[in-house]
């Protein structure tokens, strides 16, 4: 059952080789035996208890003919910040949300109910989706412990959705959910070696997910094949009244994304190579130049160099936008909390967290949360033009400058660099080599990540990213890369990277 797509598991029910009973207990035996006992990933935080009774209900509506949707019977794991109405908690990874039960499923997750999914438990991440502390440790939380990255067990797996792509690539499930507002679905897929995608900004409701930042956050799929993250992207995409940013998607936003996948998606295609993000990792970037000569072979119009303008020029005021919006975002999500949680605003979460801090902060601290409950309103001048030089620089002076001036269908840069040794003491790595996730992630535009290639047996994508609504365009670039280059190779959870192997 290991690397089975959702389209090859939907068949096996179909024809009665497995229930989604027996898929179900299938996954939960292997999370015990793989994420909590043997190599202990780390990567689930909590399994939902009634999902083998949801599987058996799946089952019991396909024997009487009744199909839900695409994921009838599939089961899918969510990250640990997004409301699910039953016995689970939903606590960003945090000991001051431990014990909160969402009175409402998220948007996203009636979405997934109603195509038939077994919710099958949440996945850990970055505490607060790593918008704590400056040193952080990603892939740990507080309540969850630490993520692991299943290729070499002494890396990290990226974050902050590191427990949605840990699982995914150690096949602890078909698919799962991640979300993104700065690299956390991009990072973690890549540095996991799975297909992750995030969408452009509005595709997907974020009502009922812990918030950071409302003009970059979204949801986004992650699995093992570029096939099975369309299947669920359309599983999760619609207009939600709750979600202004949705209102667009009306019109934008498609059920079915897998008719996009082509083999000969490249053929014909423009891409664009962003010289100026790729870094000087030469191991990196002999990856990359190999990608280029497959994307030929297919019959791309490779356009080299298409360097993007001002991608490293909104740093200060990316984190500015960030601080004031997560202020004003989780006040509103905390505030709208049952009884049952014991903290109702960013300050009480801080007071919490000092109180706690022999549990809640050994590794790192949380000035993010100190600097955010600092801000003003959103009606704040300096808000309202750090969040105007954003979209600016990203948006018309930027993706939409070199798309248009380049005549590209889309930007290729490498995913990042291979997988980091983990430090507690230190924290992760404070200089990167190369940037991939913040042009399109402060843009709110779609970027998907693909398998691409290994250094000493950790994984490298390569990523495409376009302009708004062009999650089509994208899939089919990745779909037909995928097909021709398959690079992914299934973890070995090995205890350390193999330095002798290339």
């Amino acid at each position: 059952m290991e690397e089975t797509t959702i389209r090859d598991l939907s068949l096996k029910m179909a024809s009665g080789e497995i229930t989604s009973l027996s898929l179900t207990e299938y996954y939960i035996n292997r999370i015990e035996a793989i994420d909590h006992s043997g190599p202990q990933i780390n990567a689930v935080i909590e399994l939902n208890p009634d999902a083998p009774a949801i599987a058996a209900t799946r089952d019991n509506e396909r024997s009487r003919g009744k199909l839900r949707g695409p994921l009838h019977g599939i089961p899918v794991l969510l990250k640990d910040n997004i409301d699910t109405r039953d016995r689970m908690q939903t606590t960003a990874g945090s000991l001051a949300l431990e014990g909160s039960h969402a009175r409402h499923d998220a948007f996203i997750v009636r979405r997934l109910r109603a195509a038939g999914a077994v919710i099958l438990g949440k996945t850990n991440l970055s505490e607060w989706a790593n918008w704590r502390g400056k040193h952080s440790v990603s892939g740990w939380s507080s309540r969850g412990g630490l993520t692991r990255n299943p290729y070499a067990l002494d890396r990290s797996a990226c974050g902050s959705s590191s427990g949605s792509a840990a699982a995914v690539s150690a096949s602890l499930c078909a698919v799962a959910v991640g979300t993104e507002t700065d690299g956390s679905i991009i990072c973690p897929s890549q540095t996991c070696g799975v297909v992750g995608f995030k969408p452009t900004l509005g595709l997907i409701s974020r009502t009922g997910i812990i918030p950071i930042a409302h003009s970059q956050d979204t949801a986004g799929p992650i699995g093992r094949t570029v096939e099975d993250v369309a299947i669920l992207l359309g599983c999760m995409a619609g207009a939600d009244p709750e979600d202004r940013a949705t209102l667009p998607g009306r019109k934008r936003g498609l059920r079915d994304y897998t008719r996009f996948l082509v083999k000969d998606g490249l053929k014909g295609a423009r891409i664009g190579v962003a010289r100026n993000m790729l870094g000087t990792n030469k191991k990196v970037i002999e990856i990359v130049e190999s990608c280029i000569d497959v994307m030929k072979q297919m019959g791309a119009v490779i356009v080299d160099p298409a360097n993007l303008p001002n991608w490293d020029r909104f740093s200060k005021s990316e984190l500015e936008v960030l601080n004031f919006e997560f202020k004003a975002d989780l006040n509103r999500y905390l505030a709208s909390l049952g009884p049952d949680a014991r903290v109702h605003s960013l300050e009480e979460v801080i007071r919490f967290n000092d109180e706690n801090k022999d549990r809640v902060m050994p590794f790192f601290g949380q000035e993010r949360m100190v600097e955010s409950l600092e801000k003003g309103s959103l009606s704040s001048k300096v808000y309202r033009a750090a969040l105007a030089r954003n979209r600016r620089l990203t948006r018309k002076e930027g993706i939409d400058a070199v798309i248009a001036r380049k005549r590209l269908d889309a930007v290729m840069v490498a995913s990042g660099g291979s997988a980091w040794s983990i430090d507690l003491a230190n924290g992760d790595p404070s200089s990167w080599d190369m940037e991939s996730t913040s042009p399109a992630a402060v843009a709110g535009y779609p970027h998907i990540t693909v398998p691409a290639g290994e250094i000493f047996g950790l994984p490298i994508g390569i990523s495409f990213f376009s302009k708004a609504w062009q999650e089509p365009a994208l899939l089919s670039i990745a779909y037909s890369f995928e097909q021709a280059r398959r690079a992914r190779k299934p973890p070995r959870f090995l205890r350390t990277a193999t330095l002798g192997e290339a």
